[in-house]
């Protein structure tokens, strides 16, 4: 997608990258929302409710294990698809935009290459609650942004090529940093259930 919707194709296009990022994060936020905080609800119908040590214990639990997942390479399931780039020249860019926004946004309409995906899934239905799950759902659709933004100043093919191989220099380090991280995460809850 980072090859398709930048400033350079979206002028080539004679469409405004500004618009079409903006249609892109707010569908990406609100998807996440919506799934968030539908899983919340149907937590609250089915749990307890998010009291302190079962919160805590649900978060380590989902964090370690995505990231124990993550660092093993185990591949996460989840459709084989990516979004449909025949829509860019088909569609305004509001609509490819905000279209692309969505299944990205929901985590699980495209190709999953981590367990963090349903490891936030599961904390949205585990918090038990419509506005817990919407936030965190909002939070992991607006993460889901930040490719789009890194792209801000391809303005000629030469910075596409740049910023191509450098986010392909830094695919293994990334992947390593957000595993390490949910671990520490779910380590840090568990220490609060034992402490």
């Amino acid at each position: 997608m980072l090859s398709s919707i930048h400033p350079l194709g979206e002028g080539g296009r004679k469409n405004r990258w500004g618009v079409t990022v903006t249609a892109f994060s707010l569908a990406s936020v609100v998807a996440g929302a919506v799934v968030g905080g539908s899983l919340g609800l149907a937590g609250s119908w089915i749990l307890p409710g998010p009291s302190g040590e079962y919160w805590l214990v649900a978060i380590a639990v989902a964090a370690v294990g995505a990231g124990i997942l993550d660092l093993a390479r185990v591949k996460p399931p989840g459709p084989a698809r990516q979004v449909n780039e025949a829509w860019i020249g088909r569609y305004r860019n509001w609509v490819y935009g905000g279209a692309f926004g969505a299944q990205l946004g929901v985590g699980f309409s495209t190709y999953v290459v981590t367990w963090g995906v349903y490891s936030t899934l599961a904390l949205e239905f585990l918090s038990a609650s419509p506005t817990l799950g919407m936030w965190i759902g909002g939070i992991f659709g607006a993460g889901r942004t930040i490719g789009l933004f890194m792209a801000h100043r391809v303005d000629r093919p030469s910075r596409l090529a740049d910023l191509h191989r450098n986010m392909a220099k830094l695919g293994r380090p990334i992947h390593l940093a957000t595993a390490a991280a949910a671990i520490l995460i779910g380590v840090s809850a568990g220490f609060e259930v034992v402490l």
